[in-house]
């Protein structure tokens, strides 16, 4: 995260402008310039975060967006929503690259979940940097009219707090710009969604995944079959930080990436296993599909959330008439959300089997 500046920090002439601060927290950005200390061990996802808006890999409509208004020096507030891994916290990094150079890190207050996000935080550090007037401000950033609050997380932040970042966006607007970010819009009160321009960031689609990752694949010269790359993507879900992270790990513990390198690190049960798991469920008899399956979890260690939803997505391949779908769908939610609270593994297998059993039933009646 970036370093909290106060005004006799940025006037502090012998201060080195990239000196990292050991106080920071948070998410951590490669600056223009500065090779990380060490290459090897610096994760992927730092190491090629975008350093411009044109090197956004997605959300172009959005970006040529608020690159024109940062251009014409017309930036709103901005409240940048979606899930995790689209881009969101790496535009607004860009454009305070755009607006402040290399020094932005001296130039904008930047805050996330893991800094105290209570009401006196608003109050005191977020209201002091508002308000405050630099001299080097103007010095190191001639170009830029404003400051910047970025608010990463935003959603983690209290009502109360949010009631009283309502006023002070209100009185300091003339000097200062806020960015809030935040995976869910609905926990971000109307009041201050009301001040700000809202961007939706969906998540990734897979081209610009995979245009993405074939060039960290070609910079790293890493050996990644083409299935390999098709299994990241598809277990990304849109999401350019976890496919990073997993590609990362994968060739960490194994040099030759591929489809089946990719589920085992990552834990994931293999498209064929799940195959093999739908057999049993529609054809095999109660008890010998409770111990196939059960034996197979045990020796491959997987997760019964992770097979029943892959199970869930080959319900939706095959064909089958409607209202056994919907009976299956509707049996496979209800055991997913069970498990989520930690409910026995072997009971919500059972459950699970005798779901299929049921619709075996259904359609052998249909048939009929």
């Amino acid at each position: 995260m970036a370093d909290v500046s106060s005004p006799m920090d940025i006037d502090h002439n012998g201060e080195k402008p990239n000196k990292p601060n050991s106080s920071s927290k948070g998410k951590t950005v490669v600056v223009d310039g500065t090779p990380p200390a060490h290459p090897k061990s610096t994760p992927w996802v730092e190491k090629y975060r975008p350093q411009s808006l044109d090197d956004v890999a997605a959300h172009r409509d959005i970006i040529d967006t608020i690159e024109r208004l940062t251009n014409e020096k017309k930036l709103p507030h901005l409240l940048l929503y979606g899930p995790p891994g689209t881009g969101k916290t790496s535009t607004i990094l860009a454009v305070a690259r755009k607006l402040y150079g290399s020094e932005y890190r001296k130039m904008i207050l930047e805050l996330n979940a893991s800094d105290d996000r209570g009401i006196d935080v608003v109050r005191q550090q977020i209201q002091d940097f508002a308000s405050s007037q630099s001299f080097s401000f103007f010095i190191c950033s001639p170009r830029a009219s404003v400051k910047l609050v970025l608010l990463d997380e935003a959603d983690a932040m209290t009502k109360d707090a949010q009631f009283a970042l309502r006023r002070v966006i209100e009185k300091y607007t003339k000097s200062t710009r806020f960015a809030l970010i935040c995976n869910h819009v609905n926990k971000i009160i109307p009041a201050l969604q009301s001040r700000c321009t809202r961007f939706r960031f969906a998540p990734l689609d897979p081209v610009h995944v995979t245009g993405r990752v074939r060039h960290v694949i070609e910079s790293e010269r890493l050996d990644v079959t083409e299935t390999g790359l098709a299994a990241l993507v598809r277990l990304s879900s849109g999401d350019m930080r976890k496919a990073l992270n997993i590609l990362q790990a994968t060739h960490m513990a194994s040099q030759h990436i591929t489809e089946e390198a990719v589920y085992l690190c990552t834990g994931n049960p293999l498209p064929k296993d799940i195959e093999q798991i739908c057999f049993w469920l529609l054809n095999e008899p109660f008890s010998d599909g409770f111990k196939h399956i059960a034996e197979m979890k045990n020796r491959k260690g997987l997760a019964m959330v992770d097979i029943v939803r892959e199970v869930t997505m080959f319900v939706f391949r095959i064909k089958m008439p409607s209202d056994v779908r919907v009976k299956l769908i509707n049996d496979m939610a209800d055991i997913e959300y069970r498990l989520t609270f930690g409910c026995n593994d072997k009971l919500q297998l059972g459950s699970l089997i005798a779901s299929f059993t049921g619709a075996r039933s259904a359609l052998v009646a249909v048939a009929k």
